[in-house]
């Protein structure tokens, strides 16, 4: 299932799967990723890493967000999910929580990215900055913006937000 979404992923990326396709993909890997749950935590098979992802504090929109969750679970990486409208407290609880040692971060209004660092002072009020590696994406943010606010990376796209957390990802557990 992994290299089929991967498909998805890059094929969504280049234009040639639009949100449809991506939703149809999704919902079938997220049915089969409920049958087999039971069966990998029970085989031992290893997690790439965890996230905790959540749309950031005045944003409702949860699409993407939803997409880039499908993805990164067919990349190997857990989610945990923390919902639309977080406030910047809730990504600390859940970092500490479920020991998340990635951060994804959604922002698809120009009203909300404002939100956005808020999160990030928020990980380094809790002493969690250098534990986890934060993505940033969604429609308004750029990449250029996501390293002004001190991101660690961002996702254009849910396809290659599933690529950025599994690179991320790596490069923490060889760290």
């Amino acid at each position: 299932m992994i290299p089929g979404m991967n498909v998805v992923g890059e094929k969504f990326k280049n234009n040639e799967f639009y949100v449809p396709e991506v939703l149809i993909a999704a919902r079938a890997m997220k049915s089969a990723m409920e049958l087999l749950k039971p069966h990998l935590a029970s085989s031992g098979v290893v997690s790439k890493g965890k996230i905790a992802i959540g749309t950031v504090r005045g944003d409702l929109h949860d699409i993407g967000k939803n997409l880039v969750g499908v993805m990164l679970e067919g990349a190997g990486i857990r989610v945990v999910d923390i919902g639309v409208d977080a406030p910047a407290e809730k990504f600390v609880a859940a970092v500490r929580e479920h020991r998340a040692r990635l951060v994804g971060i959604s922002s698809l209004l120009t009203t909300t990215m404002e939100n956005v660092p808020e999160v990030l002072r928020a990980l380094e009020s809790a002493a969690l900055r250098e534990k986890v590696r934060v993505v940033v994406g969604g429609a308004p943010v750029t990449g250029e913006w996501a390293t002004e606010i001190g991101a660690d990376a961002y996702a254009p796209d849910a396809g290659s937000a599933g690529q950025v957390c599994r690179r991320l990802a790596e490069q923490m557990e060889s760290a």
